[in-house]
């Protein structure tokens, strides 16, 4: 196994070589064989280890004993204690998702800290089954069926393509030393039941099942390439970035055979659950909207715009003193005093200084606000009318700012100024307020 091993290595991650490897250590038996492995390659390694305190002296059995390893075979070691259930519970999460939450935290801050360059896991073959069987039963798309990614970031996982069985020959043949964890023996955590119960059963059905498994999952990943390269391809043709948001073009989206697959690529990363209902708002009412944790998708006429969600509260104003010249939250805005006028676009108004009443205020704006539009003399209009005559969506009503002065609307940010506030011959002081 040393050799297939090394080659395997060397030709899967040469750049490894010459760098500093981290080896996230359990005291488990596959992390005990791949540090046997690497302790006879050219690697600079150091070993880590979480002690979760969950089995109680058996966890601190588990650190003794990397401990005492790594003391003796002259391998740093860095090891760090963490109470779980309490993590797990302040954070409403489970046992094993605060586990993982924690001990990642640790190792990449111990990347940064230590100058290291990778984390190397022990996940192997079996790891590989038992996960993609549990994506199976709990609904998955494509990605995750293609099971656990051998390069993520800076973790590695060397022993993907050796079998549990391969790992425990080896550790046999060269009398390694681990420690047993207790928990694995209970069926208490759904991956224990599919290692024991499931996976033996479809090894006795086909004693090569792994094997077949293993090539299934390749053409998965070949698979799933292709579906990241040809949703990029079709992400230029229908989407328009624009700022923070992303706009999609249903006309366009609604020509591909098979949308909905689509929608579900480019949206997956965003926190969205309800598939069926973000599907139907291709075909919805205008207004219609579906809300990820942060993120909005909303159906405007026939475009469909990706949002994140505002963390200001709509009640939230902002002061702009007398001697500001810069505003920088929530939007930058520059002030300044000029000799005349260039009204080039709507990202800047030239208003009356003396009719100016500081402080001048920032909010959102408000269903019942009126003003007065630039060049129309003595008559009013609600903001609202506005917005439905420039037929601006629900987002981007939500993201439009106004400045008001003493309760009297001077401008609707990059979009129109009030009349009551306009240049006049009669006007001293000319300050201009553009949006950069």
């Amino acid at each position: 196994m040393l050799s297939k091993f090394q080659n395997h290595i060397t030709f899967r991650f040469p750049f490894l070589a010459e760098k500093k490897l981290f080896l996230a250590v359990s005291g488990g038996l596959d992390s005990m064989v791949l540090l046997h492995l690497l302790k006879q390659l050219p690697y600079e390694i150091a070993v880590l280890h979480c002690n979760f305190q969950l089995r109680g002296l058996e966890s601190f059995g588990d650190q003794n004993f990397i401990q005492e390893y790594c003391d003796q075979n002259n391998i740093p070691v860095f090891i760090t204690q963490f109470d779980t259930e309490a993590f797990a519970k302040d954070y409403k999460l489970s046992t094993q998702v605060a586990a993982r939450e924690l001990r990642y935290s640790w190792f990449y801050e111990l990347l940064e800290e230590k100058n290291f360059d990778y984390i190397l896991t022990a996940h192997h073959a079996d790891d590989n089954l038992e996960t993609f069987i549990i994506n199976l039963t709990r609904g998955t798309g494509l990605e995750g069926l293609t099971g656990i990614p051998e390069e993520n970031d800076k973790i590695m996982r060397p022993l993907l393509p050796f079998s549990r069985e391969e790992i425990l020959k080896y550790a046999e043949e060269n009398n390694i030393e681990w420690r047993e964890d207790s928990s694995n023996a209970s069926n208490k955590y759904l991956r224990n039941k599919i290692r024991h119960d499931l996976v033996p059963i479809l090894k006795e059905i086909n004693p090569n099942f792994l094997n077949a498994f293993q090539k299934t999952q390749s053409y998965l990943q070949e698979s799933q390439v292709m579906v990241e390269d040809a949703s990029i391809m079709i992400y230029q043709q229908v989407a328009k970035e624009s700022g923070d948001d992303i706009h999609f073009d249903l006309n366009q989206l609604k020509k591909l055979p098979n949308y909905k697959s689509y929608l579900y690529q480019w949206l997956n990363e965003f926190g969205f659950s309800a598939w069926n209902d973000i599907y139907d708002l291709v075909e919805g009412q205008s207004g219609k909207q579906v809300l990820s944790s942060e993120f909005r998708l909303l159906k405007n006429r026939e475009t469909l715009i990706l949002s994140p969600v505002s963390e200001i509260s709509e009640k939230e104003e902002f002061e702009i003193a007398a001697n500001d010249t810069e505003v920088n939250f929530p939007l930058k805005l520059k002030l300044c005093q000029v000799d005349d006028i260039t009204i080039d676009s709507n990202k800047a108004i030239f208003v009356d200084a003396e009719k100016i009443r500081f402080p001048l205020i920032l909010r959102r704006w408000n269903e019942g606000d009126v003003f007065q539009p630039f060049g129309m003399h003595g008559k009013s209009k609600k903001v609202s009318k506005l917005f439905k005559d420039e037929k601006l969506s629900l987002i981007e009503k939500e993201k439009t700012w106004i400045l008001a002065s003493d309760n009297q609307i001077v401008w609707i940010v990059g979009i129109r100024q009030d009349e009551r506030f306009k240049i006049k011959n009669t006007t001293n002081k000319i300050l201009k307020i553009e949006l950069q």
